[in-house]
């Protein structure tokens, strides 16, 4: 059930975070009036619970940011936090809630508010709203919604409306101490790595979990000891919070078990090459999913086209009603279907589908 006491308290929630989860960016559910279909975002978070997911990341970019605007934030934080809380009565499981924040300190504040009276457990704070902000005003705005809820860091990347953030401010922000975990998003090797450095300098990997968001090398992020200031200890990426993780979310969960696998025995270098050959296959379904040929313009309806076939949503239907696929996508959706079959859990959902909708 939704509320304040459903929420973990910040050890609790470091230890869970540290074990490694998949955490699905949740899409909206609407309907061909574009408003707000109860029914299938319910569905939608029974799905993330059932295939075994971690956690679920609600009012992100997979939500869309404009579902503030359109008024419909409070109820999809409720249904989902409603809908976890259900499964965890029904499996004894508890599936994470991570809020997305963004806007001005007065708006992300109030937006984690928002997300604590519905019991989520940390925010994902979003810092594209502060464009023009230094480092320190940045950390200062992360102090006060801290003072909130615990926070998961994030770093988006500019070509979906994140801002660059170096390494001196990752360095600070880990200053904090209700930092619990962060997504690592900028879809850059060089941004990735200065995350990584900052944490290992931090002192903090022990409390502190990276989680990728590079939906273009999720296999690679996991498989990697960085190892960038030793003699100090190496960090990893422990899980991923993740837009492609919104679909096929079943194999999403075998694919971070058989890393943790790999790694609890010492990834022989032919399992590794078997997992990094399937992270190929990923990185090139993702670049037709979200449309990396046009600058990600059709990545959400790229997501609820899959959701659609599957019979998880009733349409692509967006927000924006201009926010469609882009020229050429739906056949690179084809081919990367056809291509990779084992990527999808088709299967999984066909079996359960009408339970979760019921």
């Amino acid at each position: 059930m939704a509320g304040s006491e459903a929420r973990l308290r910040d050890g609790e929630l470091r230890e869970v975070l540290r074990r490694g989860l998949v955490i699905p960016a949740h899409p909206l559910a609407l309907d061909a009036e574009r408003r707000l279909d109860e029914r299938r975002q319910v569905a939608l978070t029974r799905y993330y619970c059932d295939a075994g997911a971690g956690g679920v990341a609600v009012g992100v970019h997979t939500t869309q940011f404009a579902v503030r605007a359109a008024g419909m934030l409070p109820s999809v934080l409720r249904l989902a936090a409603e809908a976890a809380g259900r499964h965890q009565e029904r499996t004894g499981a508890r599936v994470l809630r991570i809020a997305g924040a963004i806007g001005k300190t007065a708006q992300a504040v109030a937006e984690a508010v928002l997300a604590r009276e519905c019991g989520y457990d940390a925010v994902l704070l979003s810092l594209a709203a502060l464009r023009d902000a230094d480092d320190q005003q940045l950390v200062a705005h992360c102090r006060q919604v801290a003072e909130v809820l615990p926070l998961f860091g994030f770093y988006l990347q500019p070509a979906v409306g994140g801002r660059p953030l170096g390494h001196g401010f990752w360095r600070a922000f880990l200053d904090l101490e209700r930092v619990v975990a962060i997504k690592v998003a900028p879809f850059s090797r060089y941004q990735t790595l200065e995350v990584a450095r900052a944490l290992v300098e931090s002192g903090r990997s022990s409390e502190v979990s990276l989680y990728t968001g590079n939906d273009d090398a999720i296999v690679a992020d996991l498989l990697t000891d960085f190892d960038l200031c030793p003699p100090r200890p190496a960090v990893r990426f422990v899980g991923g919070l993740l837009g492609q993780w919104a679909v096929w979310t079943k194999r999403a969960v075998d694919l971070l078990d058989s890393v943790k696998a790999a790694g609890a025995r010492g990834a022989s270098p032919a399992a590794a090459c078997d997992l990094l050959r399937l992270g190929a296959q990923l990185t090139d379904a993702n670049a037709a999913l979200f449309d990396a040929r046009s600058g990600f313009a059709g990545c959400v309806p790229g997501i609820h086209e899959v959701l659609r076939r599957q019979g998880l949503l009733a349409g692509r239907y967006c927000l924006d009603p201009g926010e469609e696929m882009s020229l050429g996508q739906m056949e690179e959706i084809d081919r990367v279907l056809a291509a990779y079959p084992s990527l999808n859990d088709d299967a999984f959902v066909a079996e359960n589908l009408d339970r979760w909708l019921s």
